[in-house]
């Protein structure tokens, strides 16, 4: 049996991620140290002067200027060749950042193409949009920018410390003093588990709050023509009042920490001065002494930046550690299992077997229940039922977008996982109740269905769904490109839109998930005239809430608490006076409430 490989996490995965192009990262990595390196020749360079000045500071004229103005080029030099080797670090760091963007986008993308579709359900739009367009553009950023950043905040300390301790090792060891409680306070900062723990639950409530934005904004229209504020939708006011309670407190508990650190950073000289002035009293050498004790009150500012810029490398590492950590959770969502032998079929009759499916395996609770039933080709399947009762998971689990849990699902007489997903696909078309249209021309969109379809195919095609009355009517008929110029179709549009590409595709299974659902009767009328020329030799899979829609399919299936309580034709359900009399009573009287009450309004009016 194949052992799974458990991922690296943390900075050891970051680091892997970014020697995913490692002949544009070593190259960055050598030219950052060597532009770390050369940031250190202007101070020493300085010191020389002052140092030389200081020597003469008797007899001025004998100073040699040609040796101060070596050590003014030096000095100008070094800071001309950090800027140089940093500027051709980030040449190479950004060459292998857009490099690792494009491969981790790509394999993400792929892997979310190649995990069940209904993960996307459950995900949400909203995280799969920040960790594809945040988190691992955060990545790019820190191959880009901070890993030369990292570099430096590694190799500048240690030739810090050695200039340190080389020019006086007791000032040094002063400095060193001031260094390591600001260490500390760094290290408890960044470093301790209450820390790591708070980030990984702000970039969870994050994630959380821009799934119920992502839906709001889709809902806004229905939000504003109910006159309702955010507060009436519900999901988005929990999520932001829950990032607020966590971000606050997690803020203000850096207050104290960060507060001492940038004080400790800043003033190290603090440590040097009072060491300073007691071997002072006490050297005999009082011209060197101050030479050098100068040199540390021009070097020490440095420290501060190199400390900061530490600081921020720590704090960026970890936000996208835990970035990495999210977009690594879903990639470790097992794919799809393809068969090695994959089966075709000649046949198209559905069948469940005593299937029984559950969204989350640590639930008790089951979606559906031991589900058992035959869809013959030719023939209309409705599946109704009370809400939640499982009638949209059956629509979902026959073209895979979850695997059952325990049973199986057959196509003329073959496994579904018998298939590959391609082919499962080519042979079903749905129209579900959520229709996405993309930002594109009506032509395009119901394209979609059949790429290979003609325009005149797309044009019969969309008569049949009652399409093409509106469709001429458009700004530019089939060539309107959807969402642009105040172009926008009403939710029946939409449906009929998603119809028609299901009749162009022609595929030999439908699926109908609330097909008519924003139809009036007029259109209902309409497309169910259309839907007898679809579903002709066709296996067709009918979920409905209106059950006018469903008087005539060949097999009625009463699914309630992901079981299946009743089956049969209309009549037949009538007269055995179960679940189906009593939702189809209920059904009936709403109905004519409704009629009575339009025409009431009508003689008041």
């Amino acid at each position: 049996m194949e052992t799974k490989v458990k991922r690296k996490t943390g900075m050891s995965r970051l680091m892997e991620i970014t020697r995913m192009r490692k002949w544009f990262i070593i190259p960055a990595v050598m030219l950052s140290t060597f532009a770390s390196i050369a940031s250190f020749l202007p101070y020493l360079a300085i010191f020389q002067i002052v140092k030389t000045v200081l020597l003469h500071i008797d007899d001025i004229i004998s100073i040699n200027s040609r040796e101060l103005i070596q050590f003014g080029w030096l000095a100008f030099g070094g800071v001309l060749l950090n800027v140089a080797l940093y500027f051709m670090a980030l040449v190479f760091s950004h060459l292998a950042a857009f490099g690792t963007l494009y491969l981790l986008k790509v394999d993400f993308a792929s892997h979310l193409a190649n995990i069940p579709l209904g993960v996307h359900i459950i995900i949400g739009s909203g995280k799969l949009r920040k960790i594809m367009d945040e988190n691992i553009e955060d990545i790019e950023t820190f191959i880009a920018h901070q890993l030369p950043d990292i570099v430096a905040a590694f190799i500048a300390p240690i030739v810090m410390i050695i200039i340190l301790l080389s020019v006086d090792i007791r000032l040094g060891a002063a400095s060193m003093v001031g260094l390591l409680v600001a260490f500390v306070v760094q290290l408890k900062m960044y470093g301790n588990h209450s820390s790591k723990i708070m980030m990984q639950r702000y970039q969870s409530s994050l994630e959380q709050m821009n799934n119920a934005a992502v839906e709001y904004v889709r809902g806004i229209s229905v939000v504003k023509a109910f006159g309702q504020t955010v507060y009436s939708f519900r999901r988005l006011h929990d999520t932001i009042k829950e990032y607020t309670n966590l971000i606050i407190p997690y803020t203000l508990s850096w207050e104290n920490s960060f507060s001492v650190f940038t004080t400790l950073i800043n003033n190290i000289y603090l440590f040097v001065v009072p060491f300073g002035i007691l071997i002072g009293a006490r050297t005999n050498n009082l011209n060197e002494f101050l030479i050098n004790f100068v040199f540390y009150l021009l070097f020490i500012p440095s420290v501060a930046a190199i400390l900061m810029k530490i600081m921020y490398v720590n704090s960026n590492s970890m936000r996208i550690i835990n970035g990495i950590e999210a977009m690594d959770q879903l990639l470790d969502i097992a794919e799809l299992v393809q068969p090695n032998n994959p089966k075709t079929i000649d046949h198209y009759d559905l069948e469940f077997k005593n299937v029984h499916f559950c969204y989350n395996e640590d639930k008790e609770s089951t979606a559906l229940d031991g589900i058992s039933f035959i869809a013959p080709q030719g023939k209309v399947t409705a599946i109704v039922g009370p809400s939640g009762g499982g009638k949209s998971t059956i629509a979902h689990l026959i073209p895979r977008f979850f695997d059952v849990s325990n049973g199986e699902i057959t196509l003329g007489g073959i496994n579904l996982k018998e298939m590959k997903t391609t082919y499962l696909m080519e042979q079903v078309s749905f129209v579900f109740q959520d229709v996405f249209l993309f930002k594109q021309t009506v032509m395009d969109n119901i394209r979609i269905g059949n790429l290979n379809a003609t325009d005149q195919q797309v044009m019969e095609a969309a008569k049949a769904a009652q399409c093409h009355g509106f469709i001429q009517k458009l700004p530019r008929g089939y060539q309107t490109v959807i969402g642009t110029k105040g172009v926008h179709l009403s939710g029946g549009e939409k449906q009929r839109i998603a119809i028609a590409r299901a009749i162009v595709k022609d595929a030999p299974v439908i699926v109908l998930d609330e097909a008519t659902a924003f139809s009036d009767p007029e259109n209902e009328h309409l497309i169910q005239l259309a839907f007898e020329k679809l579903m002709k030799n066709k296996t067709v899979i009918m979920i409905a809430h209106r059950l006018s829609t469903v008087r005539n399919a060949d097999t009625i299936i009463v699914v309630d608490q992901g079981k299946v309580v009743e089956q049969g034709r209309h009549n037949d359900l009538i007269r055995h006076k179960g679940k189906y009399f009593e939702m189809y009573n209920t059904y009936t009287q709403t109905v004519s409430w409704s009629m009575r009450k339009a025409k009431a309004v009508v003689n008041n009016g």
